[in-house]
């Protein structure tokens, strides 16, 4: 290949079209994301690309991300927040589905993304699978968790991130609310949800899950977005529910 036709590629790769769009927030998780960029390198399917959005960490992970391949993207700056990071993932995103990972989370095996891609021919805008949380590796059985699209959304975020990918179509007018620091991609759920979104399940272990994901936090401000959002969402009649719903699920993880 001429050095003109590298510099082509090069310079108009963010142009070349993808299936999956990776996006990973990270901030001084060099040692996690060593982890989950491996996990994805080693992927048997490699129609993605990846979009690491780096919170200007301090730890070297600039240093390793220059040295990833060229359907590696990196962003190094300050951000607001984990939903401010996602959000500049969605704005460059070119692939067909949007999969959003943890610095701390890792691709459960490397036929991830090629059994995804079976399914991506899809109508349905969301794809749904399983994951494993990291506390259970330890066990001989390790218990998998499904996701489950349904009305019980109005009860808790029973989707998990890493083991949903989203169509792109659903970020045309969307981004995730900034305003919220730990429950934007709950809100978003439900929003989907409450808009008749209709989704495919494939039995399928997705991701290994970090336990140290600012949602696993369990304060008491993560309820309060809980409430808000989910009382925009409905009605204000519906404040004293959600108020016993969350304050439960508080106690319950405190005690």
């Amino acid at each position: 290949m001429c050095l003109s036709n590298q510099f082509y590629i090069s310079k108009y790769k963010h142009f070349i079209k993808r299936n999956f769009s990776i996006i990973i927030p990270t901030f001084n998780s060099l040692v996690h994301l060593k982890k989950c960029v491996k996990s994805i390198i080693e992927q048997e399917y490699q129609d993605y690309e990846v979009w690491i959005i780096d919170g200007n960490s301090s730890d070297g992970t600039q240093n390793f991300c220059s040295t990833l391949p060229s359907n590696f993207n990196t962003i190094s700056e300050k951000d607001t927040g984990i939903y401010n990071a996602m959000n500049k993932g969605i704005d460059r995103a070119i692939g067909d589905w949007l999969y959003f990972m943890g610095a701390d989370d890792v691709l459960w095996s490397n036929d991830v993304l090629s059994t995804i891609a079976k399914q991506s021919i899809t109508t349905e805008k969301i794809i749904l699978g399983d994951i494993i949380m990291e506390d259970q590796l330890s066990s001989s059985n390790p218990k998998r968790r499904s996701s489950d699209f349904s009305s019980i959304l109005w009860l808790k975020n029973s989707v998990h991130h890493q083991g949903a990918f989203y169509h792109k179509d659903l970020f045309i007018n969307y981004r995730y609310d900034e305003k919220l620091k730990v429950l934007s991609d709950y809100k978003f759920n439900l929003k989907l949800y409450k808009a008749h979104i209709t989704f495919t399940k494939v039995n399928k272990t997705i991701a290994c899950c970090g336990n140290n994901g600012i949602s696993k936090k369990y304060n008491w401000s993560l309820y309060k977005e809980e409430i808000s959002f989910k009382v925009n969402a409905s009605h204000l009649i519906f404040w004293p529910f959600f108020f016993k719903v969350a304050l439960l699920k508080f106690l319950f993880k405190k005690f």
